[in-house]
């Protein structure tokens, strides 16, 4: 049986982070992600997939993101700094080892992985994202729905769906991005139960990320409290000129799905080609069930990341840890110190040695 400092469960943003401030702490973390290689969630979102913030702001700790520091980066310029943050971690990182179960062991936990033996450690990071469980919530109708039904997890460009007739549902970022896409070569409805709130990307030319950053507010663990329900859209104009344009439109959202139908708040029915749900996730973590780790709906139970039920366990990366920006790549690395610091600080001998002398 290997044994190991720390295991952290996830080898995307929240774990190399997580694996990088531990190894500037003297620790030995083993990283364990099912994918077949690095880059988390981020090789399978939709093509046009564009960062909200700018380069200096989408960095994880230790490595700045290349190239202009003001530009927007695209998908795929994410997989690329990912990989090459992966590539100079000095911690030993595993593709294609899923993590099966984590066992609680007296003071130790015991990870089983799929493709090797079992690893004990005293403490693990549950790194493995709040993104891993597309959402689908209970609409109406949406189960006997004869049409196409699609998570933006599974979206990947405008094409499939020249002349369709898709309504998405949803009013996140993505939601409005994907919809304002497929309005190129499709009729599109946005539907929401409440108003699209926009926030505009630039005030007083500065990123709204530049003003978030000097306010504190990014960081601040009042922020999530400030702001109930969605994040506004994040918006240079664009998005809420093609909503005014109607294309795509907005609406409330339907009454229900019947059959190959959409029964809208006023009653009028018509023929959808296509529901795709911009719902969300929810954390994959089945594999601390029976740990005590999670609640009856499977949500870990933690304040800021540190497990309230399980000593030794801790995650990052979740949506709202501990402020608006914890499930992004500038918020992660404040959530793996703040996390770290805390199990270091509850293991005695050598990793009370490694937090004095940092």
């Amino acid at each position: 049986m290997t044994a190991v400092d720390l295991v952290v469960v996830g080898g995307g943003q929240a774990g190399l982070a997580t694996a990088h401030t531990a190894v500037q702490r003297g620790l030995r973390p083993l990283v364990l992600d099912a994918s077949p290689g690095p880059g988390g969630s981020w090789p399978s979102y939709y093509d046009s997939l564009t960062l909200f913030s700018p380069a200096r702001f989408s960095a994880l700790p230790g490595l700045p993101f290349p190239g202009d520091p003001e530009r927007y980066p695209l998908r795929d310029e994410v997989v690329d700094y990912l990989t090459s943050y992966t590539n100079r971690l000095d911690a030993d990182v595993r593709f294609g080892s899923r993590v099966e179960q984590v066992t609680v062991d007296g003071d130790r936990f015991i990870v089983t992985v799929d493709d090797g033996s079992p690893v004990r450690t005293p403490a693990v990071v549950a790194a493995s994202g709040g993104f891993g469980t597309p959402y689908r919530p209970a609409l109406p109708g949406l189960d006997e729905f004869t049409g196409t039904v699609l998570h933006a997890a599974r979206y990947r460009d405008a094409a499939p769906f020249a002349g369709a007739r898709v309504v998405v549902v949803g009013g996140g970022n993505s939601a409005v991005q994907i919809a304002v896409e497929l309005a190129q070569v499709a009729t599109v409805s946005i539907a929401t139960r409440g108003p699209l709130r926009f926030q505009p990307q630039r005030i007083l030319g500065r990123d709204f990320h530049w003003w978030l950053t000097r306010t504190g507010l990014d960081a601040s663990r009042l922020g999530p409290r400030l702001v109930k329900g969605s994040v506004p859209v994040i918006d240079d104009g664009r998005y809420r000129a093609a909503i005014r344009s109607g294309r795509p439109d907005h609406r409330p959202l339907f009454q229900r799905l019947d059959q190959d139908r959409v029964v809208w708040a006023d009653g009028v029915s018509e023929r959808v080609d296509v529901v795709l749900l911009a719902t969300g996730y929810r954390p994959q973590l089945p594999y601390l069930a029976g740990t005590g780790a999670l609640d009856v709906q499977g949500a870990p139970v933690h304040a800021g990341g540190v497990s309230a039920t399980v000593p030794g366990l801790a995650y990052v990366g979740l949506e709202r840890q501990r402020s608006f920006a914890s499930a992004t790549l500038r918020g992660v690395g404040r959530d793996a110190a703040h996390v770290l610091g805390h199990l270091l600080r509850r293991r005695p001998g050598r990793h009370a040695a490694a937090t004095a002398t940092r």
